[in-house]
Parts: structure tokens; C-alpha cells; sequence
């Protein structure tokens, strides 16, 4: 095995570990957290009294006295609450802020319905003929599929998730890069084949 695609394995796991330990290692240092349906509220304790970190918005507000500041928490608990119960119950479920993030939602469906694709593409390949057969628009289903849940788990802040995407995107990419090595010497006249000498004769030889 080529040491080339051990190494990209092994750096896109410490990438992704580092996109997802990150968050939680600057939460530990803050002195509030709080989270209020799908969102974190974060904040850290200063001379005048307390800075938002999170979310972006209630940071622009800057230092704020206790009484300003519990108002804020509180102002933050109503509006949420304030929310019709569908709404409130659609983000629960899906986990997010508001409906600006369903895009990572869908991002990490599209990479599910690509994991979908590429076992029913494999189903009825090898149906069709009549033997187990991992056809080419398995890989490239394979890696889409893995690059986005690979995004949504980093958004996530998943850790599982993040590790097993890491090795499999990288298996997936190295299969292409053999399978379009292999077209280009058989495109060349060479023999594909692991020994690379080109036979001859009169056709394939298959014991039935």
C-alpha cells in the first residue's frame, strides 16, 4: 500500500478532530452557558460586567451590566417560547436555530440520499448481471456522500461521525484514482492488469 493515501486518511482525521474539539474547548472557558431551544448562549464575565460571545448577534451588543445582561437572557427565553409550537417543535426536531440552518440539514440529507443511491446503484448492477459487481457510480456516489456528511458532522460538532467520514472519503477518492489509472493504460495499449505485461491470444479465457 502506497504511504500517500495513509497519510491523507490520518490528516483529514487530526482536521477533523481539531473542527470539532474546537467549539467545545472554548466552551469550557466561558463563565455562562446556556442553551435556549436550539441555541447557545454564551458569555464571559468582564470589568463592567458581561460580553456575548455566542450567538453573533447578542455579541455586537458588547458589555453589558448584570441587570442588561439577565434581561437579554431572559428577553432571549421569551422569544423563544413566544414561537408558534409548530415552529418550535420543526427546529427541536432538526436541532437548529432558525430555518437559515436547514441548509446544513440538507446538506447532510443529500449525503444520506447519496449512501442510498450508491447501495441501489450496486443492487441492480449486479442483479442485472447475475454476479456481485461494484460498478464506477458507486465510488463517485460513495465520495459525495461522504463529503457532505463529513461537512455536516463538522457543523454538528460529531465526533463519530466526523471520524467515520474521515477514513471512508478517503478510500472512496483512492478507488477513483485506480479506477481512471487503469482506463488511461488500457487507453495506451498497455495491460492493465497488476503485472503490466501486455498479453496476447486469440480471447479471455473463463472456466464456467
Amino acid at each position: 500500500m502506497k504511504p500517500g493515501p495513509v497519510l491523507a486518511m490520518i490528516g483529514l482525521i487530526v482536521a477533523g478532530m481539531w473542527l470539532v474539539l474546537q467549539p467545545s474547548l472554548h466552551q469550557g472557558r466561558y463563565d455562562f452557558a446556556m442553551r435556549v431551544g436550539a441555541v447557545e448562549l454564551l458569555a464571559e464575565r468582564v470589568d463592567n460586567g458581561w460580553r456575548f460571545v455566542e450567538p453573533a448577534s447578542l455579541a455586537d451588543m458588547g458589555t453589558l451590566d448584570d441587570r442588561a445582561f439577565m434581561a437579554e437572557v431572559e428577553g432571549q427565553i421569551e422569544s423563544w417560547e413566544s414561537r408558534p409550537a409548530v415552529e418550535r417543535t420543526l427546529l427541536g426536531f432538526f436541532n437548529i436555530t432558525d430555518w437559515g440552518n436547514f441548509a446544513w440539514v440538507a446538506l447532510g440529507l443529500a449525503g444520506q440520499i447519496a449512501f442510498f443511491g450508491r447501495m441501489l446503484v450496486q443492487w441492480i448492477t449486479s442483479e442485472r448481471r447475475g454476479e456481485s459487481v461494484v460498478p464506477e457510480l458507486f465510488w463517485w456516489l460513495s465520495l459525495m456522500g461522504g463529503v457532505c456528511l463529513f461537512t455536516y458532522f463538522v457543523w454538528r460538532v460529531d465526533f463519530v461521525g466526523v471520524l467515520g467520514q474521515s477514513t471512508g472519503v478517503v478510500v472512496y477518492a483512492r478507488n477513483l484514482r485506480l479506477i481512471y489509472k487503469k482506463k488511461r493504460r488500457a487507453a495506451s495499449g498497455g495491460d492493465p492488469s497488476p503485472g503490466g505485461s501486455t498479453q496476447k491470444g486469440t480471447g479471455d479465457a473463463r472456466i464456467a
